[in-house]
């Protein structure tokens, strides 16, 4: 076993990457090369990002004109999106937003997502995916024991998202994906949600129902789209200050939106793969790399990172109402969750995966 160890500037360890490597000072690669990102390649929380937020909003709005909406956003009731789409209505920005509700949105998310696109005059398009056949689905990855359950409801997103992007003649995708908050993302225990392949090999081994009623989307159709210039991914949030207290306290000044808890909380099935189905089943715990994008963001220190680390991973009278919800909608009896829960771990890759050619690869990423 190797010797456990903890990098001296963020809090990311050997528990959460066994391959993690240190520099000479005890600082990790996560780190490091996020750091190295920072007013060079990605992030530019300065007036070099305002130059450029500026020129990308110039391109979208020109090319918008003449159309009903100037770009496409994705809003999950979340932080991320949410902030994104105010800063949107802030820019003059025609939206049209996508929200996947797949019957596990929590009552805040749900109060929070209308009552900002009410004030922000967002035009939202919710997509309601046939439940007993999303449902069936989320059962069959979570009897593969495979760690990312949220993949259905992802690529289900990106397929009405991208579908869209082809009917309106918007390229624009306005992506709440951010490095102040993601910079640090733990390798292992996750997979693309893009990979059609592995979903319809964990659907034939697992799946009790058909899910020809459930829309899709391959790695290779969004790489057509998007080497066609059909699709044009955007990230406005890495030109902005983003802080996370700050953007809360904004949300709630525009028109009440409330704070939901920690990262990726505002859903119950989320919060359930985050808060227990990682942390039982892979021993993964992924507050760990957001509190280290935190730190490497300047938005919090290592000890106050390390001091929300003791605290409870959850509230287990929560947690047991949300294991409830989950086993009365995937049709769980005690017997089959305990059984779900107990059995040997798998990775993505024990199942067929999509052979995604490595130049192909590195354009999608």
């Amino acid at each position: 076993m190797m010797e456990y160890q903890r990098c001296t500037r963020c809090i990311m360890d050997t528990v959460a990457d066994p391959n993690i490597t240190f520099d000479e000072q005890g600082h990790c690669q996560y780190c490091n090369d996020a750091i190295a990102q920072i007013n060079t390649t990605t992030y530019f929380p300065n007036e070099e990002g305002q130059r450029r937020l500026e020129r990308m909003l110039e391109t979208v709005k020109k090319d918008g004109k003449g159309k009903p909406y100037d770009c496409i956003m994705g809003i999950s009731g979340g932080l991320d999106s949410s902030y994104l789409a105010y800063l949107g209505y802030k820019w003059n920005l025609r939206i049209l937003a996508f929200h996947v509700d797949d019957g596990y949105d929590t009552e805040i998310s749900k109060q929070n997502i209308q009552k900002l696109c009410t004030k922000a005059n967002i035009d939202l398009r919710t997509i309601v995916p046939d439940q007993k056949q999303y449902d069936a689905l989320t059962r069959a990855y979570m009897e593969a024991g495979v760690p990312n359950l949220a993949i259905p409801q992802d690529n289900i997103l990106f397929a009405c998202l991208y579908q869209a992007v082809r009917e309106t003649k918007i390229p624009y995708f306005m992506n709440g994906g951010n490095f102040a908050l993601e910079c640090i993302l733990q390798h292992g225990h996750t997979h693309s949600a893009m990979d059609l392949t592995n979903l319809r090999d964990i659907h034939r081994r697992f799946g009790t129902e058909k899910i020809d009623k459930l829309q899709f989307v391959s790695a290779y159709r969004k790489y057509l789209l998007q080497k066609t210039g059909k699709l044009v991914n955007l990230r406005p949030l890495n030109y902005v200050d983003y802080n996370r207290d700050r953007a809360f306290q904004e949300l709630s000044d525009f028109c009440g939106f409330e704070y939901y808890g920690r990262k990726h909380l505002e859903n119950i099935l989320t919060a359930f793969i985050q808060l227990y189905w990682l942390p039982k089943k892979f021993n993964s715990d992924k507050r760990i790399s957001h509190l280290s994008s935190m730190i490497v963001s300047g938005q919090m220190t290592r000890e106050q990172a390390l001091k929300e680390l003791e605290e409870p991973l959850y509230d287990e009278e929560m947690m047991n109402r949300y294991i409830a919800i989950i086993k009365e909608r995937l049709g769980l009896s005690d017997a089959d969750f305990k059984r779900i829960m107990s059995a040997p771990v798998h990775e993505h890759t024990d199942y067929k995966v999509d052979k995604i050619d490595p130049i192909l690869r590195k354009f999608l990423h």
